[in-house]
């Protein structure tokens, strides 16, 4: 008992310390509805992904995709039938967060938001559906250009380490979306969206969302 209320209070300094920066409007609301839904253990979750992004928020963009990855592929991988007991659901970062399980459309949105906040444009990240040549499986793979000619790096679930995209022979590229035409940049509404559904069959460098074009 005596643990429980020490762990508590701990979680509660630190939480008070976070939300007091400004760079980080999620935080308060963020850390109370973690703590309401899911419980303590949970927000020491939250409160550490906060830690995280209040520490590489100064870096350049590589380094905050590398700590945003790793931090995100700590999570264990489950289906949606075990998290959720349907067998498509696209979660929000928080229901990431809360359940401590992921399947890899969830590894995706939780990155995307966090980089997005981090400062990272959206017009530099997408998300691409791959067929997995080693697990022979759709999968789906955050994919971040440069440039809208560079070659892709992807933040991937599957493999922990960032590699340009033509270094990752076992995936064969479908289709690439944006997340901000999806989602209307709101993590709220992502539960039960559908992806797209038209798929266009380029190679790497030619998954250009037709706005980046423009």
């Amino acid at each position: 008992m005596k643990k429980s209320f020490a762990l508590f209070f701990i979680v509660v300094a630190i939480a008070t310390t976070l939300i007091s920066s400004p760079e980080f409007t999620i935080a308060k609301i963020f850390l109370d509805k973690i703590d309401k839904e899911y419980g303590v253990f949970a927000k020491r979750r939250a409160i550490a992904l906060v830690q995280m992004m209040s520490s590489v928020r100064d870096q350049d963009e590589m380094k905050k995709m590398e700590e945003v990855n790793d931090f995100f592929n700590q999570t264990p991988y489950a289906s949606d039938k075990e998290i959720y007991g349907v067998s498509d659901y696209w979660a929000t970062r928080l229901e990431f967060i809360g359940h401590d399980k992921a399947d890899c459309e969830d590894y995706v949105i939780a990155k995307y938001f966090t980089l997005k906040e981090l400062g990272i444009s959206p017009k530099k990240l997408y998300m691409t559906y791959a067929k997995s040549l080693k697990y022979k499986t759709a999968h789906l793979v955050l994919t971040y250009y440069e440039t809208p000619k560079s070659i892709p790096l992807v933040l991937d679930n599957y493999n922990y380490k960032i590699l340009p995209a033509s270094q990752r022979d076992d995936l064969v590229p479908i289709y690439s979306f944006s997340g901000d035409e999806l989602f209307s940049a709101k993590q709220a509404q992502i539960g039960k969206l559908v992806p797209a559904s038209s798929a266009q069959k380029r190679p790497w460098d030619e998954l250009v969302i037709t706005q980046q074009k423009e």
